[in-house]
């Protein structure tokens, strides 16, 4: 059984004691991490105002030199694979069924989302981005899978207030490494109005980087967040979001919270907010 370790959820990576510890560690990554640096400050000063576009230029650069490690960081394409199938299996194990009709949002490469397309009714697959550079490897795979006659959605985004969406129409929502890589403002732009495209009785689920202790981010890619912060960021939005006690057991760096319309009840493998230590802001 997987278990997140406390010293992870405790570390503060922004904290210069600890960039000096990890480079002692891993010194064969302070190269690569300073050009990464060097990389996104002059992208930021490029894109000052706007993290989305900030992010897609990110993206932009990460998937001309891998669309694999763009997506997650996976090291590999048996990486690519595992991490996509980890997705998959989850929600097969929490009742997906060919029925559903699932919106992903930032759906990459479809590292998860091909094994969706395939298993789901033709044109339940709707895939939202904001890297049109990604999209487009999300349409090669598509084709390297056989996937066309199952007629998925892929569309470029600007923003996550999915005005261009139906009310009440998707089943399952899924945001796999996305409020990782955000700020507190998309994450609240999204849970602002991802309640008007879920069909009652559906469920969002989106993974983040869990501590707890003080919040921080890293190079503005990497958003630290406590449970409880998004939990009560949920419930701004008439929302409820629990923390996926399930998740946490799987060998993946991340942790998960399911948010529903009130009516619908805990979710499978939910634990309640209050059974998980959380700091208060």
């Amino acid at each position: 059984m997987q278990q997140t370790p406390s010293s992870r959820l405790s570390a503060n990576r922004s904290r210069l004691a600890h960039k000096v510890r990890y480079a002692l560690r891993h010194p064969e990554r302070v190269v690569p991490h300073l050009r990464r640096a060097g990389r996104d400050g002059w992208l930021r000063l490029r894109h000052r105002g706007s993290h989305v576009a900030y992010y897609r230029a990110v993206m932009a650069s990460d998937t001309a030199r891998s669309p694999e490690a763009a997506v997650g960081g996976s090291p590999s394409r048996d990486r690519w694979l595992a991490i996509g199938q980890m997705q998959y299996d989850y929600l097969l194990r929490h009742g997906l069924k060919p029925r559903d009709r699932m919106l992903e949002i930032g759906c990459g490469n479809l590292r998860a989302g091909w094994r969706f397309i395939e298993y789901l009714e033709p044109g339940h697959y709707y895939g939202i981005d904001i890297s049109p550079d990604i999209l487009m490897e999300a349409k090669k795979t598509l084709v390297a899978y056989g996937l066309q006659a199952k007629l998925p959605y892929l569309t470029p985004v600007a923003d996550l207030r999915l005005d261009f969406l139906p009310d009440g129409w998707f089943t399952v929502v899924h945001a796999h490494s996305v409020f990782s890589h955000s700020p507190p403002q998309v994450i609240d732009e999204c849970l602002a109005h991802v309640g008007r495209v879920l069909a009652p009785g559906g469920h969002f689920d989106f993974t983040f980087d869990r501590t707890e202790g003080a919040e921080h981010q890293v190079l503005r890619e990497d958003f630290y967040y406590r449970t409880g912060t998004l939990v009560r960021l949920a419930a701004k939005h008439g929302l409820e979001a629990r923390l996926m006690d399930d998740w946490e057991r799987l060998p993946h760096g991340q942790s998960k919270i399911r948010v529903t319309h009130p009516a619908a009840g805990p979710a499978p493998g939910a634990a309640a907010v209050d059974d998980v230590p959380v700091a208060e802001t």
